[in-house]
């Protein structure tokens, strides 16, 4: 604290070179965390659409899916025959120092893998209604980690910003202040000690 302090001019000088970096530090983190809540706001509407396609997506493939349950019966063959798809690539990139997941799906060419001869075009309609959610969820998997990190950097600098605002930069202004008021009053008593000594002679 302020009795911690030494208070000399070189200290001073220190002091408020501390309190012009904490100053810069403190504002440099505002702006990073009103980005970085941009960018997570705005994925989360992105979110938000590619959640409700998905939902009315699995809904025409549930009923697709119903329908050629109704006319071919439970055909095991035919989702045995799809093969599982590992067609999907994860890089990264950095936002604000924050690395994002940019998710790739590979996409296979269309194919029919369970023959058209045992099979009707409500199947097809099914798969293909699945497809589409299987990609939708791949994107939206993608969005809402982006938006996980997203929220986890903004919580960790909202810390330091509020760190540098409540307690260093308080701190730092009163050690300015404890200094600047030590050396005053040393002026004023050296200038007394020089007063009495000259009116001694």
């Amino acid at each position: 604290m302020a009795g911690q302090v030494t208070p000399t001019k070189s200290a001073l000088i220190n002091t408020k070179k501390s309190l012009n970096l904490a100053k810069v530090g403190y504002e440099l983190m505002d702006r990073k965390r009103n980005i970085l809540i941009r960018e997570a706001m705005s994925l989360i509407d992105v979110a938000n659409e590619i959640q409700q396609l998905i939902d009315i997506t699995y809904s025409e493939a549930y009923k697709a899916l119903q329908r050629a349950n109704i006319t071919l019966g439970i055909n095991d063959e035919a989702a045995l025959s799809v093969p599982i798809d590992n067609g999907v690539n994860i890089k990264y990139h950095s936002v604000m120092g924050i690395e994002i997941p940019s998710v790739e799906y590979v996409e296979k060419p269309e194919k029919n893998y369970y023959g058209i001869i045992n099979t009707r075009a409500s199947l097809d309609e099914a798969y293909a209604k699945f497809d589409k959610v299987k990609k939708l969820t791949v994107k939206l998997a993608e969005i809402e980690n982006s938006v996980y990190r997203l929220a986890s950097a903004i919580k960790k600098t909202q810390k330091r910003a509020n760190s540098l605002k409540n307690i260093t930069i308080p701190k730092l202004e009163h050690d300015v202040k404890f200094i600047n008021e030590s050396l005053e009053e040393k002026e004023r008593e050296e200038f007394s000690r020089l007063k009495v000594i000259k009116e001694s002679r």
